[in-house]
């Protein structure tokens, strides 16, 4: 088993894109494993490390089709509906929270008020 070519950062050769840099250029890595592994060193921690691919092996990104879209835009809304409430929030629920923001801190006075 050969060990991945280990190269600094910003001295990797033309030729390896990180998952980023192939989805930049409207790539993916396409079922290729890592071709070698890129190395930011630090003072007090460990190397931070990049996986770099092919670009060369390289796929196009497979387009969005109308199910996918459909599927992603069901996902979306289905994590704006607070849990408690059952209230679209208008935003993206906190997954800290679990719930819309007025749920998780409901008004003192509020409550005052009813009784």
């Amino acid at each position: 088993m050969a060990a991945l070519p280990v190269y600094r950062w910003h001295l990797a050769p033309d030729g390896y894109a990180t998952r980023r840099q192939l989805r930049a250029q409207g790539l993916r890595p396409g079922g290729q494993g890592v071709a070698a592994t890129l190395e930011r060193p630090r003072r007090r921690r460990g190397p931070l490390v990049a996986y770099l691919y092919r670009i060369d092996l390289a796929k196009p990104v497979r387009p969005m089709t109308s199910g996918r879209w459909a599927a992603l835009a069901k996902a979306n809304a289905a994590r704006r509906i607070c849990p408690a409430c059952r209230a679209d929030a208008g935003y993206v629920i906190p997954a800290s929270l679990g719930m819309c923001v007025p749920c998780a801190f409901p008004d003192p006075a509020d409550s005052l008020r009813s009784a």
